[in-house]
C-alpha cells in the first residue's frame, strides 16, 4: 500500500506554488545574469537602477504575504504592519551606520554622524552590540515580534476584534512614528538613518551586492511562501480558517482562539521584519516616514488588489500597484494618493475577491467549457 504524501510534498507539486516559485526563479536569474554577464550597451543588460527597484518589490511582496496571512486567512485586518517592517529595516539601518566608522563626515569611530551633530557623548546603551551582523538581525527580529506578541496577547485575549482591532494597530503605528520622529530617541530623528556604505564588508554601490541582495530577497520570499503555505494547509491552518469563518463556533469546540491568532501574528510581524530589513540596503534609507498609517494602508490594498486568502495573490497585487506606483507618480506625484483611493473602490465593487479570484472563475469556465476526460466529441464514433 502506497503512503500517502506528506503535506510538504503535496504543497510544493501543487500548481500554483510550483508555478509561482518557477516565475520567481526564472525571474531572478534573468535579470540576476542580465546585470552580471552582459556588457551595458547590449539589449539584454539589465541596469542596477533595475535590479534595485526589483529588490524593492520582492521586499514589498513579501510585506504583502505577511499582511495576507493574518487578513486573508484569519480575517484579523492590521493596518500597523507598516511597523513591524519599518522595525525590521531599524535593526539592519542601525548595523549599517555602525560600519561607516571613521568614513563618515565628522570621522568618529563609534557615534554615528546625527549623534556628533546633536552632541552626544556616547553611544546609547541600545546600539550596544550593533556592530555585530548576527546581533542586529537578531534585534531585527525580536523587537517586532516582542511587540507583535504583547501587542497581540493584550488585544486577543480581550477579545477586540473587526473595526476596534484595525484602529489599534493604526494608533500603534502611529505612535511609533511619533517617537522615532524626535531627535532624542536616538534613531536620527526626522532625517532616520542613511549614508550606509557596506554590509559585511561588501560595498553596497557594487553591482554583485547588489544582485546577491536581490537573490537574497527572492529566496526570502520563496521560502516564507513555502512556509505560508505549509501552515495554513496543516491542522493548524484548518483551526485558523475556522476562526476566520466563525471564532464563537471555533471557541464552542473547545479551541483556545486567542492563542492561534496571537501566534499567527507573531509569525505575520516577523516575515515583514525579515521585509524590511532585506529592503533597508538595497533603497540606502530608513526614517519615520515608514511608520506612517498610509504606508499600511497601501499594503492593504496591493492584497486586496491581488485577492487575499491565496499568497500568490498577494504577491502579484504588490508588484503590480507598485509598478504602477513607479509608473504614475513620475507623471503626476500628487495624484497618486488619488489614484490609490480610486483603485480600492474599483476593486472593492468590481472584483472583491482581487485578480486572483477573477483567475479562479476563469479556471471554472474553461473546466466547463472542456469535455470529460475520455468522452469523445458528439457524432464521433469511439
Amino acid at each position: 500500500m502506497t503512503q500517502p504524501a506528506s503535506p510538504l510534498r503535496s504543497l510544493l507539486t501543487g500548481k500554483d506554488t510550483s508555478t509561482f516559485l518557477g516565475v520567481l526563479f526564472i525571474v531572478t536569474l534573468l535579470t540576476a545574469a542580465g546585470n552580471l554577464l552582459t556588457p551595458a550597451d547590449s539589449l539584454l543588460h539589465v541596469s542596477t537602477y533595475t535590479i534595485t527597484l526589483i529588490g524593492k518589490y520582492l521586499c514589498y511582496a513579501l510585506l504583502a504575504l505577511a499582511v495576507d496571512v493574518i487578513w486573508g486567512y484569519c480575517g484579523i485586518l492590521s493596518l500597523g504592519h507598516g511597523a513591524f517592517f519599518a522595525l525590521g529595516g531599524y535593526g539592519m539601518g542601525m548595523y549599517l551606520m555602525r560600519q561607516i566608522g571613521q568614513r563618515g563626515v565628522y570621522g568618529n569611530p563609534l557615534l554615528p554622524d546625527f549623534m556628533v551633530f546633536l552632541n552626544w557623548d556616547k553611544l546609547p546603551w541600545y546600539w550596544l552590540g550593533m556592530n555585530h551582523f548576527w546581533f542586529a538581525m537578531l534585534m531585527a527580529l525580536l523587537a517586532p515580534g516582542l511587540l507583535a506578541y504583547v501587542f497581540g496577547w493584550l488585544a486577543f485575549r480581550s477579545r477586540v476584534t473587526g473595526v476596534y482591532l484595525s484602529i489599534m494597530t493604526q494608533a500603534l503605528t502611529y505612535a511609533l512614528m511619533l517617537a522615532y520622529f524626535r531627535n532624542e530617541m536616538g534613531f536620527g530623528g526626522n532625517n532616520g538613518l542613511t549614508d550606509f556604505k557596506d554590509l559585511l564588508g561588501f560595498s553596497l554601490q557594487a553591482d554583485t551586492t547588489r544582485v546577491t541582495l536581490l537573490v537574497l530577497s527572492a529566496v526570502a520570499l520563496a521560502l516564507a511562501y513555502v512556509a505560508s503555505g505549509f501552515i495554513m494547509s496543516s491542522r493548524m491552518g484548518r483551526v485558523i480558517l475556522a476562526i476566520r469563518d466563525s471564532e464563537a463556533r471555533s471557541r464552542f469546540l473547545g479551541y483556545r482562539t486567542e492563542h492561534y491568532k496571537v501566534w499567527l501574528f507573531v509569525y505575520s510581524a516577523l516575515l515583514a521584519a525579515v521585509a524590511g530589513a532585506l529592503y533597508v540596503p538595497q533603497v540606502g534609507i530608513i526614517n519615520p516616514g515608514e511608520f506612517a498609517p498610509l504606508n499600511s494602508i497601501e499594503v492593504v490594498v496591493w492584497v486586496a488588489v491581488g485577492g487575499r486568502g491565496t499568497l500568490y495573490g498577494a504577491v502579484v497585487g504588490a508588484l503590480l500597484v507598485n509598478y504602477a506606483k513607479t509608473r504614475f507618480t513620475a507623471l503626476m506625484p500628487e495624484g497618486w494618493i488619488f489614484m490609490l483611493g480610486a483603485l480600492f473602490v474599483l476593486v472593492t465593487l468590481f472584483l472583491p475577491q482581487g485578480l486572483a479570484g477573477l483567475l479562479q472563475k476563469l479556471r471554472q469556465r474553461v473546466n466547463k467549457a472542456a469535455p470529460p476526460n475520455g468522452s469523445t466529441a458528439q457524432g464521433e464514433s469511439p
